[in-house]
């Protein structure tokens, strides 16, 4: 291959180098001076802003575990007030049966015991009752009796001589 042939661009000579040298020193200068500060100071940039938001959404992050902490912490506060409030309000509702339920005895016994009085003293009306016409039955039977038994005056006098062997014999 040949390469006096080929454009002076791929072969360069000593004075084209030295030009290019200078134009890139030049072009490398100024870089160096405006473009790498401003680009170094973007990049600084982004990174302190890449930073910051890492920073924050880790506070974020802890914010929510504490939030998530403290959520857990009511919720459990809450179970156990619930059932508290659940277990007075059985226990509360335990006296009140139970009270119920003594009363209930109590007004039964009450009412027995006032039955029991009144059928006793029903009883002793219908025995004082019953005796008062047994007595007047009796009274009237004997009556009858004596009346056809003691129709003449000899069995009178007998009867009445009868009766005074009896008391005297009595005494």
């Amino acid at each position: 291959m040949d390469f006096t042939k080929l454009p002076s661009i791929l072969t360069p000579d000593l004075g084209l180098l030295f030009w290019m040298l200078l134009a890139f020193l030049v072009v490398f200068f100024v870089l160096a001076k405006y473009g790498f500060p401003a680009i170094t100071n973007m990049v600084e940039e982004r990174k302190k802003y890449i930073d910051e938001s890492l920073k924050k959404a880790h506070e974020a992050s802890e914010r929510l575990e504490n939030i998530k902490q403290e959520s857990e912490a009511i919720l459990q506060e809450a179970r156990e007030k619930q059932s508290q409030i659940l277990k007075e309000a059985a226990d509360t509702r335990e006296a009140i049966v139970q009270k119920a339920q003594e009363k209930a005895r109590s007004e039964g016994a009450r009412l027995i015991s006032e039955a029991k009085v009144e059928i006793e003293g029903e009883k002793q009306q219908a025995i004082r009752d019953i005796r008062a016409q047994v007595a007047s039955l009796s009274v009237e039977i004997a009556e009858k009796i004596l009346r056809e038994k003691l129709s003449t005056d000899a069995e009178q006098m007998k009867m009445i001589d009868r009766l005074l062997d009896d008391v005297t014999a009595a005494k």
